[in-house]
């Protein structure tokens, strides 16, 4: 891969986004250190030359300011334009924190308890089977319990993704339409409750389809689509003005794009186009941001709920999301949660402060998309970041580094 060169806005560049901005002070005046957010920006200058993403932007904020947003490298790779800090992002599976505010929205207004079985609101998870692989074959076995909506919130459903695993069911999940962009949230809802599960409810975490269903909940108590509710109970409130289930092509000079083939792998890079609305509203994975909008939905939850005035969520149903809702019995499968991590209600949750190979505090909670952007936020430092790219394959490279280099500027 020919190395690239870096193209930088600096830290603070004036800018005039339509999502307003929040409150930015210098970072030594909020226990940062700037010496070491300069290292953090010098290293990812290294990555965009070395081609290993085409761009980056990162923020970081502490007692509710930001002390250091910038934009370093190109916003794609086919194109002269800088990564800017209102370039556009998919940012995947960083809608599912905001569908699960929204499911703890209703359950706040009455309208369900986490207790109540999905097949209260989706009656085709009714009677749901089991898949177990016995002498080489699948086995269907009755479920121990209901499928609950709390199940839904942490993972441990019994759904699973077609790309966590090669089983029976995962390639049940492969073979079907579940992935098409061009169905509706009903039609997604009842082909993924016509498949198998995994495992019983509650007995394993394992990373879902869960929140899409959680998105058809919402649309089934609401009487609105999954983008209507979010823009009136969160979006609009928050002044998120540029996060949607697709972008207008006004914004087309404005979409971060990856490399076509991933810089490590060789393997070709194809990600949904932006400006395109589909049918099927993802609320695991289908809303565009920017680094500044998210950042925006990051203060809300820094606050306890509320944003300028705006209640998003109680206090205390936030601090129940972010708990952990595993506790040490349940098995995590997979990769994707580390040691010393547990999974809340939307967000995974640090419960040691060891253990895990990168820095942080107990009581910490974050997600990312799988096309490379992330967020962090602990409570106990006063600090949340937001990392937004388009790297597919270098997801777990950056988020760890971001989190190393974050870190190391907290005074």
């Amino acid at each position: 891969m020919t190395a690239q060169a870096t193209v930088q806005a600096a830290p603070h560049a004036a800018i005039t986004p339509k999502t307003p901005p929040l409150p930015e002070a210098k970072p030594e005046a909020l226990g940062l250190s700037r010496p070491r957010l300069q290292a953090m920006s010098d290293a990812f200058k290294r990555e965009v030359d070395k081609g290993t993403v085409p761009g980056v932007t990162v923020l970081v904020a502490r007692r509710g300011q930001v002390g250091w947003f910038e934009a370093l490298g190109r916003q794609s790779p086919a194109g002269s334009a800088p990564m800017a800090r209102d370039s556009i992002f998919r940012i995947f599976s960083m809608t599912k924190p905001i569908v699960s505010v929204a499911i703890m929205a209703l359950v706040e207004d009455g309208h369900l308890l986490l207790g109540d079985a999905v097949a209260k609101f989706i009656p085709e998870f009714a009677d749901q089977k089991v898949g177990v692989v016995s002498g080489g074959k699948l086995e269907l076995v009755p479920s121990k319990r209901p499928m609950t909506v709390q199940d839904l919130l942490r993972h441990t459903s019994g759904l699973t993704y077609e790309h966590q695993g090669d089983g029976p069911v995962h390639k049940i999940y492969q073979d079907s339409r579940v992935r098409s962009r061009k169905i509706s949230n009903a039609e997604h809802a009842a082909l993924v409750a016509s498949f198998p599960l995994v495992c019983h409810p509650g007995a394993e975490f394992n990373y879902s389809r869960s929140t899409d269903i959680l998105g058809r909940i919402v649309e089934i108590i609401s009487g609105k689509s999954l983008g209507t509710f979010l823009a009136e109970r969160i979006l609009a409130p928050l002044q998120m003005t540029e996060t949607g289930f697709s972008t207008p092509e006004a914004n087309a000079r404005r979409l971060a794009e990856p490399f076509p083939v991933d810089p490590w792998s060789g393997d070709k890079v194809a990600l949904f186009n932006m400006l395109e609305q589909p049918v099927m509203e993802s609320g695991g994975g289908g809303l565009v941001s920017t680094t500044m909008d998210y950042a925006r939905f990051c203060l809300m939850l820094r606050n306890g709920g509320t944003l300028d005035g705006n209640r998003i969520i109680g206090r205390k149903t936030l601090e129940l999301m972010a708990s952990d809702h595993l506790g040490p019995g349940v098995p995590t499968n997979g990769t994707l949660l580390a040691p010393g991590h547990g999974f809340g209600l939307g967000f995974a949750v640090r419960r040691d402060a060891g253990i895990a190979p990168f820095p942080g505090s107990v009581g910490q909670y974050f997600w990312s998309g799988i096309a490379g952007t992330f967020f962090w936020i602990d409570p106990k430092e006063d600090l949340f970041a937001v990392f937004m790219s388009q790297g597919p394959g270098q997801r777990d490279y950056t988020r760890t580094l971001v989190r190393n280099l974050v870190y190391a500027a907290v005074d």
